[in-house]
Order: C-alpha cells, then sequence, then structure tokens
C-alpha cells in the first residue's frame, strides 16, 4: 500500500510509519520538523522501505497544494491518507483564552486537515477506492472543563469525518475516524509550551496509552477487507472512561 501520513515527526504520527514500514508498503511522510523528517526516514529506509519526505506545515494551503503535484505525479494515488497531524496549546477559560493559540489549533487541526483531504481525495476518487483515517480524540466527544477551543477542533473533525464518510461514499472511499484518550505523547508538552513539570502531571497516576497503541488500532484498520469499513473507533487506556474520568492506580 501507499500510505500519505502528516504530523510524522512524533507521537502518532511517527509511530504510525514505523508501524507501516513492512510488507512492502511504500510511504510519504510528513511534518514541520525536517530534520526529525530525515531522521525518520533514514530509519524506515534502513528497514528497506520506500519512503518520500516532505517538510510541511498542514496550515499553508498553498504548501499543501504543492505536495499534492508532487505525490501526483511521483507517486500516483495514496491508498491511504493518515490525517494526524494536529496539537492542543494552553488549558483555561475560555474568557482569558490566547487568541494566538486558537487560531493555530483551528488551522491544524481543523483546516490542515481539510487542504490534505481536499487535494488527495480526489487521487482516490479517480480510482474509485482509498481510505482516509482522521485521528480526532475522546476530546471531540466529551467536552472538558478549560478544553474548550481544543475540544471544539476535534468535535469538529468527528463532524468532517462523518461528512466525508458519507459523500465519499459513492466513490467507494473507506472513512475512519480514530479518537485517542489520554496518551504519553509530546501532546502535553507542547499544551504546556515546553513546560515539562506540568507535562509529566498530565500522566501521574495511571498508566495511559502510548503512541504504539494508535499506531496498531491505524493498520488494523488499513488492514481490512474491501468490504469492511470501521467508521469510528474511540481508545482509551484501561484507567480512563472519556475526556473527563479517570482512575488513579
Amino acid at each position: 500500500m501507499k500510505i500519505f501520513i502528516t504530523g510524522a515527526t512524533s507521537g502518532f504520527g511517527k509511530a504510525i510509519a514505523e508501524k507501516f514500514a513492512v510488507g512492502g508498503n511504500q510511504l510519504w511522510i510528513s511534518g514541520r520538523r525536517g530534520h526529525r523528517l530525515e531522521q525518520l526516514r533514514n530509519q524506515l529506509e534502513a528497514k528497506g522501505c520506500a519512503v518520500f519526505a516532505s517538510t510541511l506545515d498542514v496550515r499553508d494551503k498553498q504548501a499543501v497544494n504543492a505536495v499534492a503535484a508532487e505525490v501526483a505525479q511521483e507517486w500516483g494515488t495514496p491508498d491511504v491518507l493518515i490525517n494526524n497531524a494536529g496539537l492542543a496549546l494552553g488549558l483555561g477559560p475560555i474568557d482569558e483564552g490566547d487568541t494566538d493559540d486558537w487560531d493555530t489549533m483551528i488551522d491544524t487541526n481543523i483546516k490542515g486537515l481539510l487542504y490534505l483531504t481536499r487535494a488527495l481525495s480526489p487521487l482516490m476518487r479517480s480510482h474509485k477506492k482509498g481510505h482516509i483515517i482522521n485521528i480526532g480524540s475522546t476530546a471531540g466527544k466529551v467536552v472538558y472543563q478549560n478544553g474548550n477551543v481544543y475540544c471544539a477542533t476535534k468535535f469538529a473533525v468527528d463532524a468532517l469525518t462523518q461528512a466525508m464518510r458519507i459523500e465519499l461514499l459513492p466513490h467507494h472511499i473507506k472513512v475512519t475516524a480514530i479518537n485517542p484518550g489520554m496518551a504519553e505523547t509530546e501532546f502535553s508538552l507542547v499544551r504546556f509550551k515546553g513546560d515539562e513539570e506540568k507535562a509529566a502531571m498530565a500522566y501521574r497516576g495511571f498508566t495511559p496509552l502510548y503512541a504504539r497503541d494508535i499506531a496498531d488500532a491505524v493498520f488494523y484498520c488499513a488492514g481490512l477487507p474491501p468490504h469492511v469499513c470501521i467508521n469510528d473507533m474511540t481508545i482509551t487506556c484501561t484507567q480512563q472512561a472519556n475526556s473527563i474520568y479517570k482512575t488513579s492506580r
């Protein structure tokens, strides 16, 4: 299969790329941090996987379209698009929110996903096959206090995934949402803008998900027979019920 992955330089995206680097799959990895992208590319090629790489900020519509044109010319039609790029910034009440953080979350989590889907789905449509996997969140199912705009972006991902499933149905394109709960990646470090102590507190007292757990789920969904599509999958650690309720050890 040919798999295009956004946000591949860390967390879920990196783990997903590592999981798919088997069995003759071809990967096109993308992310903002070029040096990390090149390191990952070298790592995956050492395993014998064919890898293309594009330094890409999904918020940049022109850059997204340029990469999509390169994909069409150099690679053809991707079998799987994994819209993974996303982030949370800040954790506080809406009346004290940082509007720059809001813009970054909306532009990345919603508009970036839309730009990639708009750019690559016509290639799938022309071949009457393909699979789009959107990485959502339990925050897109249940709002938690001080999550406001981040939760709103993930609710949007949920709505857009449902819309894609309906509107791409005539073209035989699968659409899946994977909604992780609390997972120990760089997520909290980014949210708290490098404050390692705050980031560590987010996972204290229980065993969270890890990036490889989500990679396993994505790999499973992508490998199902052509007549089977998982529309929506929510995954939490055993000690978490949803985006609000969790228990300590």
